[in-house]
């Protein structure tokens, strides 16, 4: 396998950077070109992605990144759900909204007298979050005029190569997506009374899209290539498993976590613990929850300017653990806003003792997500009958110590922490597979990473009870 070096733009709910890979038999290494803030905008009561600011930054990004390298190819991963709207002509309708809007407040249950939500889940097998793009669809007042829709991804390779398309890790975040079949759910979506022909083909990671149409110091026409658009998609290929027995925590403004299946699990008893089945790199099913994850503390550290995140995690550390715990998937820390006020209601609102400060307010952050991933690890082996011996944390949230070691601790499993740019290293390395410059499958591409990236292992230690006890406090 010859060595190619790609670009890999990484777009994020709250930042977006641009990387260069070089990928090879011998191995894969990132090269942080171009970093960019991600911020929405608020107008007439509506929260809006800068979309086109975002398109703009890539563009820079990209260019910043042929200047410095021969690039081969590049590709493009996001967060899911979210969607831009074309007409006729191919014009965009408007600014994306952002999920976090309160447009579909009260909307699923709309969706739901039409198709009932069971139904939903037995052909999509989503998780039911009031932002999935099948509610913002039902909330949308352009989506008469509207002649194709375009997931984030899928709208900025448009721009790039004026292809229309829509890869399936993403497009299986939709609730649109038939999970079995890996296709459009097209007898749902009539049901549900959305316009059909605004569904565009599928892609699979992999498959070129074509080259950008104006280079624009990109050099000769760049090919775009279909990696697993969605980013948790990305970053969960990029697991270094031995085996097959593992779960796994995407860590990031969201946490993701779950195991790996080859079949969706669609039982009553999985739609009932709010689990999804979404689309992985060839084929695999990311049986997975959707928990709130460092967002959290994103959101308090807006409220202490000037305070270190090193000193903050170095402050908890000192706060006895599980003195204050909440339940971080409660929709009132959805919203952005003043978090550590509504972390210290949530608490007094239930007469439970309340943080006294940043550092208390960060060990109840760190407890918290613990607790709801020791939850979330033992109801996915229980739903989906598979064991699992390890759990890998991958994305930022693996340069937490203190909350890797109290993963450890909650769930009572070894935790391997890393790759950190799990994203990043999934979208190059499915570019380097479709260019022939790297393992043509999951197992080849995962020894590569176990190979070639630091990863730090913790043990599970700690009174096992207490974590018991404070889960039943929940």
């Amino acid at each position: 396998m010859t060595s190619v070096t790609v670009a890999a733009v990484d777009l994020g709910a709250s930042g977006g950077r641009v990387m260069a890979g070089q990928a090879g038999a011998e191995g894969v290494a990132l090269h942080e070109v171009y970093r960019f803030p991600n911020e929405p905008v608020a107008v007439g009561g509506t929260l809006y992605w800068d979309i086109l600011r975002l398109y703009a930054e890539v563009r820079h990004g990209l260019a910043a990144a042929a200047r410095r390298f021969t690039l081969a190819g590049l590709g493009i991963d996001s967060w899911g759900v979210d969607f831009g709207l074309l007409d006729a002509t191919g014009a965009l309708l408007g600014n994306p909204v952002h999920y976090r809007d309160a447009r579909t407040t009260g909307v699923p249950a709309r969706v739901h007298a039409t198709v009932p939500a069971d139904e939903l889940y037995a052909a999509t097998g989503i998780q039911q979050l009031r932002f999935n793009t099948i509610y913002q669809l039902a909330a949308t007042p352009m989506l008469a005029h509207a002649a194709r829709l375009l997931l984030i991804p899928d709208l900025l390779a448009y721009w790039l190569t004026g292809q229309i398309g829509a890869e399936v890790t993403n497009a299986s975040t939709t609730s649109l997506l038939e999970v079995r079949a890996q296709a459009w759910a097209t007898e749902l979506i009539e049901k549900t009374g959305l316009p059909r022909g605004i569904f565009p083909p599928l892609r699979r990671p992999g498959e070129i899209i074509g080259p950008v149409t104006e280079p624009n110091g990109l050099g000769s026409p760049l090919p775009v290539i279909a990696v697993a658009s969605h980013d948790t998609a990305s970053a969960v290929a990029t697991v270094p498993a031995a085996g097959a027995d593992f779960a796994y925590i995407s860590s990031g403004t969201w946490s993701l976590a779950g195991m790996e299946l080859d079949a969706p699990v669609l039982t009553a008893a999985s739609r009932a613990a709010n689990f999804t089945n979404e689309t992985g790199v060839d084929g695999t099913i990311r049986y997975l929850r959707n928990l709130t994850g460092l967002w959290l503390l994103q959101q308090c550290l807006r409220c202490w300017p000037g305070s270190s995140l090193d000193d903050l995690l170095a402050g908890a550390a000192r706060v006895p653990r599980l003195r204050f715990v909440i339940d971080p998937d409660d929709p009132v820390f959805v919203p952005p806003g003043d978090m550590p006020a509504r972390i210290a209601a949530w608490l007094a609102g239930r007469g439970e003792a309340v943080p006294a400060g940043p550092a208390e307010t960060v060990r109840c952050i760190l407890d918290s997500l613990a607790l709801a991933y020791r939850r979330a690890i033992a109801e996915v082996q229980s739903l989906s009958g598979r064991h699992a011996d390890v759990v890998h944390i991958v994305g930022g949230g693996a340069r937490n110590e203190p909350l890797c070691q109290l993963t450890a601790d909650a769930t009572g499993l070894p935790v391997i922490a890393g790759p950190a740019e799990a994203t990043a290293l999934g979208n190059v390395l499915v570019q380097a597979r479709a260019l022939g410059a790297a393992p043509g499958d999951l197992a080849g591409m995962r020894a590569l990473i176990r190979a070639t990236q630091p990863l730090r292992s913790y043990s599970p230690a700690g009174d096992r009870a207490a974590w018991a006890s404070a889960a039943a406090r929940l």
